[in-house]
């Protein structure tokens, strides 16, 4: 961050390290949840709860929290995020039952969310073009980072520690992140900014009655009225969410942006390719630790290769996207993965992790590679710049409903039980729904984002408010 002024670097270092504690969160207890299950009970529903329940609040009021962040101050927000997500956090690591656990969890999610759009938003504000662009790749890159290092970390502290410690060490980062924002001094007034709180509530509620009836339905049926109640009225909320976003003079999710075409298919993709990656990362965290015998900490040098070829290949993916096209790489890109995915397959009862593992950690990793990069040029470039922030945002909160979704629906695809058949059975939902976004891709995505915006398609994306 040499080439940054002292302001840029402070503001660039808040970002980072605020947002950076939420996406670890998001895969750091991957894991974590054999560790759980074994020391306060509960079997695979009470794991899917402990992932999805911070899901939840997360991605349904992540937009909300966006609009939040312009109406009260990025600083002000963003403080009151860190101090509740550090309080969530040791709430989590002093839990003594799965509900405690679970309540904490969704409360981390809550306070997560009020943290990554105040973090852009702050990047934002304080910077313009090229340094700006700048500021954002290096945020992308650690929040990815801290994605994909999540395992790895986790099954360290679930090892040598416990597993509380991998929530406790959060307070960390946050006392830092705090003491560098007490040095910011940015001059923030109120900006008239309605935030609707209507949206922001049909939304969570929406979403998190669906995901309890597609948690809870192996276990009740969907004959219970206690699973097909919910789920019949978080429809009806989601569908009310959506009907309001049409018709808000201030929607927090703009639903015009979706008819932009490479916006509106580049998140089809999303969707896909992300619920493809937290079904994998879930069953491979958790299976070869229960299944395959192996401690935490190997179970999360399991996915190091998809990190490493993360660093290696996925700047220079974006530079070959802006020379041919996002469309080539988000078509062969998930092809890719779900090659890899299918050779998760050869994993045996007689377990071997370099010759049924490995390859297939090394084959979906270039395959991601490929992906991610020209997947983020396609859809932020096909909207003007000034809508930007909300562009990434509701990107965000896709792949994080995408991964909600595919865990609340984890004990359906796996049989019940998360053994060998039931991770095969993964294996093949993943390489199928990686198909699919790679398909998706090819027949949606046109426009070269470093070519000019065709009329008819700046037409399409034009605000309408």
């Amino acid at each position: 961050m040499a080439s940054f002024a002292p302001l840029q670097r402070l503001v660039i270092s808040i970002a980072v390290l605020a947002s950076f504690v939420t996406f670890l969160d998001g895969t750091v207890v991957n894991v974590a949840l054999p560790a759980i299950s074994r020391e306060l009970g509960g079997g695979i529903t009470t794991q899917q709860w402990v992932v999805d329940a911070y899901l939840i609040t997360l991605s349904a009021l992540i937009l909300l929290a966006g609009s939040v962040s312009d109406a009260y101050g990025r600083v002000l927000v963003m403080r009151i995020g860190l101090i509740a997500f550090g309080v969530a956090s040791v709430a989590v690591a002093a839990a003594f039952d799965p509900l405690t656990l679970i309540i904490a969890r969704a409360a981390q999610g809550a306070a997560g969310a009020l943290l990554v759009p105040s973090s852009l938003a702050l990047i934002t504000a304080t910077m313009r073009s090229d340094v700006q662009s700048r500021a954002i790749g290096v945020w992308t890159a650690f929040t990815t980072g801290a994605q994909l290092v999540g395992p790895l970390l986790g099954g360290l502290f679930v090892d040598f520690l416990s597993w509380r410690f991998v929530f406790l060490i959060n307070v960390i980062p946050i006392g830092i992140t705090l003491f560098l924002l007490a040095r910011l001094h940015l001059p923030e007034h109120p900006r008239g900014i309605k935030v609707d709180w209507w949206s922001g509530a049909l939304c969570a509620l929406g979403l998190g009655a669906v995901v309890f009836a597609l948690i809870e339905q192996p276990n009740m049926g969907w004959q219970s009225p206690a699973i097909w109640i919910p789920a019949i009225a978080g429809a009806a909320l989601f569908a009310l969410f959506l009907w309001r976003q049409q018709h808000s003079a201030s929607p927090l999710m703009p639903l015009w942006l979706f008819r932009v075409r490479d916006f509106g298919w580049g998140n089809l993709a999303t969707l896909f390719v992300y619920a493809a990656l937290s079904l994998n990362g879930f069953v491979v965290g958790v299976y070869l630790q229960q299944g395959a015998g192996l401690s935490a900490t190997a179970a999360g040098l399991a996915s190091l290769p998809m990190t490493i070829l993360m660093i290696l290949v996925s700047s220079r993916a974006g530079q070959w996207a802006g020379r041919w096209g996002p469309r080539i790489f988000m078509t062969v890109g998930p092809l890719l993965m779900a090659v890899g995915a299918l050779m998760l397959l050869l994993v045996s009862a007689d377990f071997d992790y370099w010759w049924q593992v490995l390859p297939a950690m090394i084959v979906m990793g270039l395959g991601l590679s490929l992906t991610v990069a020209p997947l983020t040029a396609a859809i932020l470039g096909a909207i003007d710049e000034k809508h930007s922030g909300i562009a990434s945002a509701v990107n965000n909160a896709v792949s994080r409903v995408a991964g909600l979704l595919v865990v609340a629906m984890l004990s359906t695809i796996v049989g019940g039980t998360l053994d060998l058949d039931g991770f095969h059975s993964a294996a093949w939902v993943t390489a199928a729904l990686l198909v699919i976004g790679g398909v998706v891709s090819w027949i949606g995505i046109r426009r070269n984002p470093a070519e000019p915006v065709p009329a008819d398609v700046a037409a399409s994306g034009s605000d309408p408010h």
